[in-house]
């Protein structure tokens, strides 16, 4: 195990705060296919700190060459459309739905809006809001995937939990997941949450979580679960 040693103090969550600390002056450096990046520290539980990754505030270009890498990853599947999770997910589904010569994607929302309503909904809980949420497809998109191979991509693939209400709505709007894309996937408790769509995960880097030490160090945790 690597360690993560910086003489600033990581600033602690607790659940019944309305916020979380953001330390960007201590950072994980990682890749993203052929990038490098450094990414904030952020502590989600009295034990847990994770390397926080906002594509949208990298940059277009940063987007637009890990969608180009992440389509290729993807490309042997033969998806017909791209499906994704807003808002992080947008710029995700636009590049590599262009990178792959496909003119279509589809959103998954988890904020309510009037016209989603709740016929296809799945509960789902994220680590990085500690919420319970409903993901949901808009009925007038249920078309577009249905009796089609779908690619889901996400930025990260962390605990699992969206991407399993993901594959589970779009099953049961008729749709074929046949492959799912990340830029990073993080520790292993994506695996056990899964389960056999694990197989279907494909990604342009990994991260570990991390736990405290006695001494304030955080040390990587590449196998436990969130």
């Amino acid at each position: 195990m690597r360690t993560v040693r910086s003489a600033l103090h990581l600033r602690v969550w607790h659940p019944d705060r309305q916020h979380r600390g953001i330390d960007h002056e201590r950072t994980y450096r990682t890749t993203v296919g052929s990038q490098t990046v450094d990414l904030p520290l952020v502590q989600v539980t009295d034990d847990v700190t994770i390397a926080l990754l906002i594509c949208v505030d990298l940059g277009v270009g940063f987007s637009e060459v890990a969608g180009r890498e992440l389509a290729e990853l993807l490309r042997d599947a033969e998806p017909e459309v791209v499906v994704s999770v807003a808002t992080m997910g947008i710029p995700l589904a636009i590049e590599v739905s262009r990178a792959l010569g496909i003119d279509d994607y589809v959103i998954l929302h988890k904020t309510p809006k009037i016209h989603l309503g709740n016929t296809w909904a799945e509960p789902v809980r994220s680590i990085t809001t500690g919420a319970n949420q409903t993901l949901r497809l808009d009925p007038s998109r249920v078309d577009a995937v249905h009796g089609r191979r779908v690619a889901v991509v996400d930025d990260v693939v962390s605990t699992g939990a969206s991407l399993r209400a993901a594959l589970s709505l779009l099953r049961r709007a008729g749709a074929e997941p046949v492959v799912v894309g990340s830029f990073l996937i993080e520790g292993q408790e994506w695996r056990r949450a899964l389960g056999p769509d694990a197989e279907l995960v494909r990604s342009l880097g990994a991260i570990p979580l991390f736990r405290a030490a006695p001494d304030g160090s955080l040390t990587e945790d590449w196998t436990g679960a969130g």
